[in-house]
């Protein structure tokens, strides 16, 4: 299924560029071999950095099973996943993650991410967007109330 499942998400992220709604980039979502959810890359169209097709995909599929985890989920992508869909991945907690093409083939066509890898582990005074860290007496005053919290859920 894992390959019927990806030439899907190539095939969306081809239709996307042929419509010209967004960037090359595709992805389902699946559990239990059923699709539950897809997105797609509209970065450009709707003028929302964050609007990755791994990401749009796993705000669909929460939205579809009404949760914010998708455990026991498969997402399928076009491409490697960069990484703020990584993150997003790991936070959704998705069981496992299948990929086509990868990082480099996506740094030959313009879309790199290396630069952020290497800025995550830069201190923060190096680092290309300026980054302050300002401790204050009450910084730590909304986890506090968190830990206290009847009323939170785990995450």
């Amino acid at each position: 299924m894992d390959t019927t499942f990806l030439k899907q998400a190539i095939a969306l992220a081809v239709e996307n560029v042929q419509t010209g709604n967004g960037g090359p980039f595709a992805a389902i979502i699946t559990k239990e071999n059923k699709i539950i959810a897809q997105g797609v890359n509209v970065v450009t169209t709707c003028n929302d950095p964050t609007a990755h097709a791994e990401v749009s995909a796993i705000r669909n599929a929460c939205s579809a099973l009404n949760t914010f985890q998708l455990e026991g989920c498969t997402l399928y992508s076009s491409c490697e996943p960069c990484p703020m869909c990584l993150g997003a991945i790991y936070w959704a907690r998705i069981k496992r993650l299948v990929f086509a093409a990868n990082k480099e083939q996506a740094h030959k066509a313009g879309f790199s991410d290396a630069f952020i890898y290497q800025e995550m582990e830069l201190p923060y005074d190096q680092r290309q967007i300026i980054t302050e860290h300002i401790t204050l007496p009450q910084d730590n005053e909304p986890f506090e109330l968190w830990e206290q919290s009847n009323a939170k859920v785990e995450y």
